[in-house]
């Protein structure tokens, strides 16, 4: 496998070592001694290498020049070169040195240069010795790509076993700490040993200028590849004394993809072998005296979460619903308050906020980070400061309370280290009497709400009952009754039609054609009873202009209505005359058939009106 590895990466190298083979040397400079130490015990590549640097020319220097391949600086998170004041035991703390990118003439396009600057200029036969840390991301790529649940996850890690620079090199070591013992393969080359978990390659002696020996490690890493795709990270400043964090993340795990089913119980019974790839936590170092600290995500809150606290730290523990296999992706934010004395300063007549820029979460791997600072309403004159370059922009947010809205400082980088969580700091000019205006609208509202109140109880706001509102509102009730009544008495003219049709039934299956006649007879003095009260309610009806929207419909109703009744009278005779001839039920039938087609047609039209004048 290590052989294919190899093999995979063949072609790319023999481009990449004729570009820089042919590049000139730069010979002002000779770097006497370089030990570099690659860091790959997590998902983050750290390449720490001290330098020791001779002026060999006659001319002063006053810069380094530090090369990267391209297709690894496009990974290069963070860049540092510090040097350490004094000597032995007598040293102070380290002093960063400037770095900015060059494009220095004749140099090969495969490289990506930049510049050191030297506190001071090293004449001929000065030497100089610095750090340098350079973080990647994204350096360790899977292999295999794809994996099961119960399988281990293999990376692959590729660097150069000799120094890459522009100049000559005199002794050089290097070593690649793995996070574990078990190493797939490794490039073998010259001098070169395994010490437990350690590669060591060197010392080398007297290497050209672009020397670059290329070398390959495939080993074993189940440490947590937790990768934030997105992190909006809100810092919401209230002058009443607090600083609102809330951190809202979109999280992958980027390591090799799960492949297969995922089983819940093998998980559980044996964590350690049936998801050795996988990661069931995340620890976030949050401030000292963070407070009214939460985690959830769209469900809600998520409790399996633990918080521990003292005077110098606060710890919280997170796990999400579910272990993270790579490929899967979960969504969650957390959410703390902090003291707005611990971050909060003046100086110089405006005032600025101290705090630090990335995640507090543990070795995590940002893509694409967004901080927006949310200052109070009125804060004019705003600037950000920060210790390495970002995109700025400016919004507004609205919330309870504002007029205008609050300024929001928005500040965005792309690749983000844990290394990158410094310190930052936004000004601002803010007037201290505009922290009255919120208590003073709630003042004010509350006051006019009880004038209000007072001015309701003491005026009458009933309507006269000689205006007109008033008298056309009374005739549209009079109105509605009217039909209200209408309606009452075509609803109980139908429920005696239902009677007379039982009767019939009751016809066909006893043959007592007196009791038909006395059902009928009844039924006919009920309707003509019912037919004197509707006149006068008609008439009422027919005088009233309020009424002249819905009169058609109401006469229609009534007409339907009377003309279903002459139908039903006629059937409920025919039967009963048959009966008593001793007509067959065949005869009948068909006697009345025209008859029950248009009951049945006058009934569906009356039930229709009775439904429209409800809606009117």
């Amino acid at each position: 496998m290590g052989r294919r590895i190899e093999m995979g990466f063949r072609f790319d190298l023999l481009v990449f070592t004729l570009a820089v083979l042919a590049a000139p040397a730069l010979s002002d400079l000779i770097i006497s001694k370089v030990d570099r130490r690659i860091d790959l015990t997590s998902q983050i590549v750290r390449i720490t290498s001290t330098l020791k640097v001779e002026n060999a020319g006659s001319e002063v220097v006053s810069e380094v020049l530090l090369s990267f391949p391209e297709v690894q600086a496009k990974n290069l998170a963070h860049l540092v070169a510090t040097t350490s004041e004094g000597k032995g035991k007598v040293k102070s703390s380290a002093v960063t040195l400037p770095i900015k990118v060059v494009n220095p003439k004749g140099m090969p396009a495969a490289l990506i240069f930049y510049a050191v600057s030297l506190p001071k200029g090293l004449g001929k036969g000065d030497s100089f010795t610095f750090d340098v840390l350079a973080v990647f991301t994204h350096a360790l790529r899977p292999f295999p790509e794809k994996i099961t649940q119960a399988d281990i996850q293999l990376v692959v890690f590729q660097d150069s076993a000799h120094y890459l620079t522009p100049y000559i090199v005199k002794v050089q070591s290097l070593s690649v700490k793995l996070p574990d013992a078990r190493i797939e393969s490794f490039t073998k080359i010259e001098n070169t040993k395994i010490q437990g978990s350690e590669i060591k390659y060197g010392p080398y002696e007297n290497l050209p200028s672009f020397s670059y020996s290329p070398i390959v490690a495939h080993f074993e890493s189940n440490q947590p590849f937790a990768v934030a795709e997105e992190l909006v990270r809100e810092i919401e400043i209230s002058h009443w004394g607090n600083v609102q964090i809330t951190e809202h993340y979109k999280l992958v795990h980027g390591g090799a993809q799960s492949k297969g089913e995922f089983s819940r119980l093998d998980f559980q019974a044996r964590p350690n072998i049936r998801g050795a790839s996988a990661f069931r936590n995340l620890l976030a170092r949050l401030p000292p005296r963070a407070h009214s600290v939460y985690y959830r995500d769209e469900i809600g809150n998520i409790s399996t979460s633990n918080l521990r606290s003292d005077s110098k730290k606060t710890e919280l523990l997170i796990e999400p619903r579910y272990p993270m296999f790579g490929g899967w992706k979960t969504a969650f934010t957390i959410g703390y308050g902090l003291p707005l004395k611990d971050f909060l300063f003046a100086s110089e007549g405006k005032r600025f906020l101290n705090i630090t820029f990335g995640s507090p979460m543990n070795e995590l791997i940002i893509d694409n980070l967004i901080v927006k600072v949310v200052l109070p309403e009125g804060s004019t004159d705003i600037s950000v400061s920060a210790p390495f370059p970002i995109e700025q922009s400016q919004e507004t947010k609205v919330s309870h309370l504002d007029i205008a809205g609050r300024p929001v400082a928005v500040l965005q980088k792309t690749n983000v280290v844990p290394e990158l969580n410094q310190y930052f700091q936004v000004h601002y000019k803010f007037n201290s009497l505009s922290m009255l205006r919120e208590p003073l609208m709630l003042i004010v509202g509350f006051f006019c709400l009880f004038v209000a109140g007072i001015v309701c109880m003491h005026v009458d706001m009933s309507i006269s009952k000689s205006s007109p509102s008033y008298l056309a509102r009374l005739q549209w009730e009079e109105v509605l009754a009217t039909i209200q009544q209408v309606q009452n008495i075509v609803n109980r003219c139908l429920t005696t039609h239902d009677k007379l049709e039982a009767s019939l039934r009751d016809l066909s299956r006893t043959g007592d054609v007196q009791a038909c006649k006395a059902t009928r007879k009844s039924a006919d003095a009920l309707l003509k009873e019912l037919s004197k009260e509707l006149k006068p309610l008609l008439a009422f009806l027919q005088s009233s202009s309020t009424a002249a929207q819905i009169l058609p419909k109401v006469e229609e109703l009534v007409t339907k209505e009377k003309e279903l009744q002459d139908k039903l009278m006629a059937k409920h005779s025919t039967v009963v005359d048959c009966y008593e001839k001793k007509t067959g039920v065949r005869d009948i039938e068909s006697r009345i058939a025209l008859q029950q087609q248009k009951i049945t047609a006058l009934r569906q039209e009356v039930d229709n009106l009775l439904d429209i004048i409800d809606e009117i």
